[in-house]
């Protein structure tokens, strides 16, 4: 602000291109980012880009009973579903980290902004699979075979 409580424009416009410049930024590592979701023990894993696309999944051949095929692909939807939940929530962390910071300096640094959302979007969920704050986790795969935890991928 300039003396007298006047804003100065140029300072405003400075500060929102170094934002805009580190939301994309961001955004670019959460496009290139991908992290691992778990369930059964492992004998379902599910791949995740930062922005929440499924890019990969690995069901373990142990998870197969091959006398039993129907409880089997049952159980291989349920672990399925709770692997790409595990995903989908270290996704929605990893975006927490990288753009929480961000979002945060769009509401208080720079007036009338407010800092209700984030410019290009910041995915909120996933579709399909409940999306939104608190949603999936830990214990939002009830019954899946025994969820473990997610681990960060490279």
């Amino acid at each position: 602000m300039e003396p007298g409580g006047q804003l100065n424009i140029q300072e405003l416009l400075q500060q929102a291109q170094a934002v805009q410049e580190q939301l994309f930024t961001a955004q670019r590592e959460l496009a290139e980012a991908e992290v691992k979701g778990t369930a059964g023990g492992g004998l379902v894993t599910a791949t995740v880009n930062g922005e929440g696309e499924v890019t990969g999944l690995s069901i373990d051949p142990k998870a197969i009973d091959p006398d039993d095929p129907a409880d089997t692909a049952e159980t291989i939807a349920d672990l399925v579903l709770a692997a790409i939940r595990d995903a989908a929530r270290e996704a929605r962390e990893l975006q927490q980290e990288k753009m929480g910071p961000l979002a945060a300096g769009l509401g208080g640094a720079m007036p009338g902004l407010g800092g209700g959302g984030l410019p290009g979007g910041l995915p909120g969920g996933f579709p399909g699979l409940g999306g939104g704050p608190g949603a999936g986790g830990a214990g939002g795969a009830g019954g899946a075979g025994g969820q473990q935890g997610g681990e960060p991928g490279a």
